[in-house]
C-alpha cells in the first residue's frame, strides 16, 4: 500500500473491518471545527480506522461531497468509503 494511495483489495478489506465500527466522531452544525479535528486525530492515531457521523445540521450550508473532501483534507486521511451520513477514515501511519 502506498502512502495515498488504497488499491481496491487494501479498500474491500478496510471497508469489512469497518463494518463492526462505531462512530467515534460526530460533526455538528458548527461543522469541522478545531476542537472536532483534534480529535478525530485523537481517534485516527489510537486506532488507524474509524467512522465518523455527520449530522443533518453540518450540512445545511455546505453540499455532503464538501464537507468529506475538506474532512479527508484537514485531517490528513484516506476516505475508505461513505454512504449515508457515515465516513470511514483511514491513516497509514
Amino acid at each position: 500500500m502506498v502512502q495515498g494511495i488504497l488499491s481496491n483489495e487494501d479498500r474491500d478489506a478496510l471497508r469489512a473491518q469497518s463494518y463492526s465500527l462505531v462512530p467515534v466522531v460526530q460533526i455538528g452544525k458548527n461543522g469541522l471545527t478545531k476542537e472536532v479535528i483534534a480529535q478525530i486525530e485523537k481517534y485516527i492515531k489510537k486506532h488507524k480506522l474509524i467512522k465518523v457521523k455527520l449530522l443533518r445540521s453540518c450540512l445545511e450550508e455546505t453540499p455532503k461531497k464538501q464537507v468529506v473532501m475538506d474532512l479527508v483534507k484537514k485531517t490528513n486521511t484516506l476516505l475508505v468509503h461513505h454512504v449515508g451520513f457515515v465516513v470511514v477514515l483511514y491513516r497509514v501511519r
